[in-house]
């Protein structure tokens, strides 16, 4: 059952895969699919707009009430007085929650009720806001430029969806997920928000060790440089859009139109003191501030493809949780950046928070 868009107010991956920097940014955008025959869902999936203060008067004038695709296990519609876990899952860069809940793309809700069916994993919620921008994400950040999604994704959309679905509106009911862009947002935003969330799945996350910028080959201005307007970077590819990305989220700058963001170089060559900044983002030099957060969660999973070109990046990282003793399991398998990814939803992220969150209803919450 599939309600169409509405408009609410509240507290694709459109499939390519474009390198950002860094550790490297991935795009989501691949060569459209054919799209497979429609799925008769036993369950409910709805896409509303959500009203956030966090994202009202963003200087790249992005809406404050963004898509958010929902989807209800079948039960949700017979079972009354039934509440359920909530996973909220933060899609990659270039990509929108259509990627993941649209007519094709990963179809993570046909993924689920195939999961629910067998009984791999219990019935829950599942919840993905779109996070594209003029500049193709929004890297689940806190800018005055962007959009402060860090706090859209914790506070403005968990109060909707716990005062407009049957939730366990607990901390202990509740995930956070993503892929690529959307892990290095899942893991950037549980180091913070440990009273949110009890438990994190990231999958080949972006971004994780940002802390060397380099100059452009060859000399001269960077693609991001040469960019005049808001508009020339819309359907671009390439090295300005996601540079232009991280400068909106890591450095923003509302004396700087009219893209409001410093660049880590000038004419080529590397600004240190925005370079610092971008450094200041990298999960991996955040880590050690967050140490008491980590340890607060019942399950933090990552997990990466061999052929992933950026496996060394979450290897640091995954370096710097053993040696700070927080708990974790970390797995790789055969696969690049992303054509095992509905496996994975299938076979390990849906049975991990079945497994960890709670499915237990207060009193309170069962009046």
């Amino acid at each position: 059952m599939t309600r169409l868009l509405q408009i609410v107010s509240g507290a694709a991956l459109a499939s390519a895969i474009v390198l950002f920097g860094g550790d490297g940014v991935y795009s989501q955008a691949q060569a459209p699919a054919a799209t497979p025959a429609p799925v008769a869902l036993k369950g409910t999936l709805e896409r509303v707009k959500v009203h956030g203060k966090s994202l009202e008067g963003n200087l790249l004038g992005e809406t404050a009430s963004p898509e958010v695709s929902i989807y209800l296990p079948p039960s949700y519609r017979t079972d009354r007085n039934r509440r359920y876990p909530v996973i909220y899952l933060l899609h990659g860069y270039t990509g929108t929650d259509l990627g993941y809940f649209g007519p094709s793309g990963r179809q993570l809700h046909v993924i689920a009720e195939r999961v629910f069916g067998s009984g791999a994993a219990r019935e829950m919620i599942l919840v993905m806001p779109n996070c594209m921008n003029a500049f193709g994400g929004c890297m689940y950040s806190n800018s005055v430029t962007a959009g402060n999604w860090e706090g859209y994704v914790a506070e403005d959309l968990v109060a909707y969806i716990d005062k407009t679905y049957r939730t366990i509106p607990t901390r202990d009911a509740r995930g956070l997920g993503g892929h690529s862009m959307g892990g290095y947002g899942a893991l950037r935003i549980a180091m913070k928000r440990p009273d949110v969330f009890a438990a994190i799945y990231a999958l080949s996350s972006c971004c994780l060790n940002e802390g060397t910028v380099r100059p452009g080959r060859g000399g001269g201005p960077s693609p991001a440089e040469l960019v005049k307007s808001v508009d020339e970077v819309r359907g671009s590819r390439g090295g300005a859009q996601g540079t232009l990305a991280r400068a909106a989220a890591w450095a923003p700058n509302p004396q700087n139109p009219p893209l409001y963001v410093d660049l880590p170089t000038k004419n080529g060559e590397v600004v240190p003191e925005v370079a610092v900044r971008w450094a200041a983002n990298s999960p991996v030099a955040m880590l050690d501030q967050y140490v008491p957060n980590l340890k607060k969660y019942k399950a933090l999973a990552l997990d990466i493809g061999l052929q992933d070109g950026i496996i060394t990046s979450n290897q640091v990282f995954v370096d710097r949780l053993k040696r700070f003793g927080i708990p974790h399991t970390y797995e790789t398998y055969e696969g690049d950046h992303g054509n095992r990814i509905p496996q994975r939803l299938e076979e390990k992220v849906l049975p991990f928070f079945s497994r960890h969150l709670s499915f237990e209803q207060s009193r309170e919450t069962r009046r």
